[in-house]
């Protein structure tokens, strides 16, 4: 169970270590809304959180391999639908 307890001139939650990890809140920021007979808590989710360690990891043939089967059902013929050949 949760409590709350005085800081300063505010109040704050207490909230017992099992149910902080039980929801993965561990070091996490947090969004407090008032919803119809108490609060909702929800963690920041932080959006490109990770992108660039990822980024780093990736090969250059990981990305050859992903652009060929996201692109392989393009049409790369020259031949434009009005049946011209297009020239570069």
């Amino acid at each position: 169970m949760a409590h709350l307890i005085k800081i300063g001139n505010s109040q704050g939650i207490r909230i017992p270590q099992p149910l902080i990890k039980q929801a993965n809140l561990q070091d996490q920021e947090f969004e407090i809304h008032v919803v119809d007979n108490g609060l909702l808590i929800t963690p920041i989710k932080k959006t490109r959180q990770g992108w660039e360690e990822q980024f780093k990891s990736i090969t250059a043939a990981q990305i050859e391999q992903d652009f060929n089967s996201t692109h392989s059902n393009l049409d790369h013929s020259a031949e434009l639908p009005t049946g011209e050949a297009w020239e570069w």
